[in-house]
């Protein structure tokens, strides 16, 4: 399978529906997975979630409607989704940084957001990764966390650990686990990284994860580089040509035994 492919197929059937209802029932299909894995998989592929792409693709083409037709503007708020006049102009400012009425005087202002295309013939070394299902009771865990987003979590993530390490390990130990929280995951960029031991801490904030099965990535090593490597292997390649669905926990790093173990939660 071609993730780049049916990437692609996606974003077409996303541009011939921008002025009507998107399926997401159907953008799933193009990747071979459930809803909730798909659009797990556009925002972590492609840098921005689904929402906010079609979100922004709508005005980007609202804009170029408003200057090159005659249309009023009610029938262009209509034409892309938005329920009256009001929210669409509010909408339209905020992206294009110009109110509607005025873009036939200052066409200049209007921001093009173009669509994504992606390189099909590109390719990436594809490592075996040795991996197995398990079942985890519930976990009790207690750390600290920052935000981050998407495009700054590979940075974010292993200067946080770094920092927690400097101040932490010398009283504690080393910690057990990373963690990558979604907030809102379908409606924002915002996430959370979080470093955590499996014992109690009382300084630290208790994080409860609930019972549930797990894909156990096994990496050799402890190494961030290594762990984002392996992390990006399985998006790319594995939950598209599995029968797995992503569950809406977070994912998490089991560090032992100088191997880091990738734990993604699954339906079962």
């Amino acid at each position: 399978m071609n993730i780049y492919h049916n990437l692609n197929e996606m974003i077409s059937y996303i541009e011939q529906n921008l002025d009507t209802q998107i399926s997401y029932s159907r953008l799933s299909q193009f990747l071979g997975v459930n809803e909730y894995t798909m659009q797990s998989l556009f925002s972590l592929l492609c840098g921005i979630t689904l929402n906010d792409y079609i979100r922004k693709r709508r005005l980007s083409q609202a804009g170029v409607d408003l200057y090159n037709t005659n249309c009023k503007i009610i029938d262009i708020a209509m034409k892309y989704g938005y329920e009256n006049p009001t929210s669409f102009s509010r909408a339209f400012e905020k992206f294009h940084g110009i109110k509607p009425s005025k873009v036939k005087n200052s066409p200049e202002q209007l921001k093009l957001y173009p669509k994504l295309h992606f390189n099909e013939n590109e390719n990436f070394e594809n490592e075996k990764i040795e991996y197995s299902i398990i079942e985890k009771d519930e976990l009790i865990l207690y750390g600290l966390g920052i935000k981050t987003t998407e495009s700054k979590i590979s940075k974010d993530a292993p200067t946080f650990f770094q920092e927690m390490r400097k101040k932490y390990v010398d009283k504690y130990g080393d910690f057990d686990y990373g963690m990558t929280v979604y907030e809102d995951r379908f409606e924002s960029e915002n996430f959370e990284y979080w470093v955590l031991y499996d014992k109690k801490v009382p300084e630290f904030t208790k994080y409860v994860i609930p019972k549930s099965k797990w894909l156990c990535f096994h990496i050799p090593s402890e190494n961030y580089i290594d762990i984002q490597k392996a992390t990006k292997q399985f998006y790319l390649y594995f939950i598209t040509s599995c029968k797995y669905n992503i569950k809406p926990l977070p994912e998490l790093e089991y560090y032992h035994d100088n191997v880091t173990d990738f734990l993604v939660p699954i339906e079962d």
